[in-house]
């Protein structure tokens, strides 16, 4: 299978920290499905879609198409998804038995967080009629959960090159990469808000103590959804931040980074 994920610095193994592709990265690692990644610039992200013939899956607030990674495709069923949600579900319907077995196990995960989004933040909306709607509804909340807090993580994004820049600054409506700066009070009121938040989304892992996942030893998509933005802020959070988030709340969240470790490998 071809996998298609954002470019960042070289060694991509070591920089590539978009927070989409993690959670299908993770998942077809879970599902030991072989694969083989190919780098994307920020500029040519809407060439490569085009030219797969893959619209976009999700919108701006103005309406307009945002043009974003992972792709999947596989040969072996002619099949081309674009989305992470959908590729997971993919993967679980075309190789049920494959790795660790079922990525989507029946299981309550319920997290309710109101947030803030910024104006320029592409909103995930809740499909009606998604196959495995319990994770389709926890993937939209957490990701607006994290959006939310996504300034913390932006302006440290290793990317690949000044142009890459460039259209990030263009996609955000901003003046320039600077813009994407926080610092000083405003940085620790937000880091504030991200520790509360955390604390609200730790409380449904402490249901099952038996090990780091929401289902105790067991791990599935859902706690690949919180992986992919765990993985980010891991590559992107500044000095000691990240230690300090894996701190919080009993370790959880650094459990969790730590349990998912096994399905991280970039191929």
């Amino acid at each position: 299978m071809d996998f298609y994920d954002i470019a960042m610095r070289p060694p991509e193994a070591e920089s590539c920290c978009s927070v989409n592709p993690w959670k299908s990265r993770l998942a077809l690692n879970f599902k030991g499905v072989a694969h083989k990644t190919t780098w994307v610039s920020v500029p040519e992200i809407p060439r490569v879609r085009r030219d797969l013939g893959i619209p976009a899956c999700r919108k701006y607030p103005d309406g307009s198409d945002f043009m974003t990674l992972p792709i999947l495709v596989d040969p072996t069923t002619n099949s081309k998804i674009g989305d992470s949600f959908d590729i997971a579900v993919y993967l679980q319907k075309t190789y049920p038995t494959s790795g660790d077995g079922d990525l989507f196990p029946p299981q309550v995960v319920e997290f309710a967080f109101e947030p803030d989004l910024p104006a320029w933040a592409p909103r995930l909306t809740e499909r009606k009629d998604a196959e495995y709607p319990e994770y389709s509804k926890f993937n939209m909340m957490i990701d607006a959960a994290f959006t939310a807090h996504v300034v913390l993580m932006g302006y440290y994004m290793p990317l690949d090159s000044e142009e890459s820049k460039e259209a990030m600054v263009r996609r955000a409506g901003a003046d320039s990469w600077e813009d994407f700066k926080v610092e000083g009070k405003p940085r620790e009121r937000m880091i504030e808000s991200l520790r509360v938040m955390l604390g609200e989304l730790a409380k449904l892992f402490s249901k099952d103590t038996s090990g780091p996942f929401i289902m105790g030893k067991r791990a599935s998509y859902a706690d690949l959804i919180v992986g992919g933005w765990l993985y980010m802020m891991s590559r992107t959070l500044p000095g000691n931040e990240w230690q300090e988030a894996r701190s919080w709340h009993g370790g959880t969240f650094g459990s969790l980074y730590d349990g998912l470790q096994k399905y991280a490998e970039v191929k």
